[in-house]
């Protein structure tokens, strides 16, 4: 079964990103980025997988804009979080993730597929470690 976040979730890890309470713009917008992954279309998993759930959340958190400011910090924050509370913990490369919340947040990397199989590259395999 996928763990979801909770909207007091995302609030925590935003404070701990950027060091301090976050100024949300659009409480709505936070929602909706949360609501996402486990949104189904005829009783179907619309993102099936676990990284294409981690996905839909990263690219919505990038390209909300909920907060005045750390969008991109939350972003990872909570992609990583839920990754880790779905059995798929990230390596830790600063770099690569770094590269890719900015392909994400620029737009330069739409796809959710490749979105996905970025993420993908970046966990580890249950079991492994």
């Amino acid at each position: 079964m996928t763990r979801y976040l909770s909207l007091s979730d995302l609030l925590r890890f935003a404070a701990t990103a950027l060091g301090e309470e976050p100024v949300v713009r659009d409480f709505g917008l936070l929602e909706s980025a949360l609501a996402r992954p486990a949104t189904t279309l005829f009783g179907q998993d619309a993102y099936p997988t676990v990284h294409l759930k981690a996905a839909a959340l990263l690219q919505s958190l990038c390209g909300n804009d909920a907060l005045v400011d750390g969008n991109k910090r939350l972003a990872w924050a909570a992609t990583a979080v839920f990754l880790v509370l779905n059995g798929h913990p990230p390596r830790i490369d600063q770099d690569a993730a770094f590269d890719l919340v900015v392909a994400v947040s620029e737009g330069t990397l739409r796809d959710l597929e490749q979105i996905a199989a970025a993420l993908a590259d970046l966990t580890t395999v249950p079991g492994d470690g």
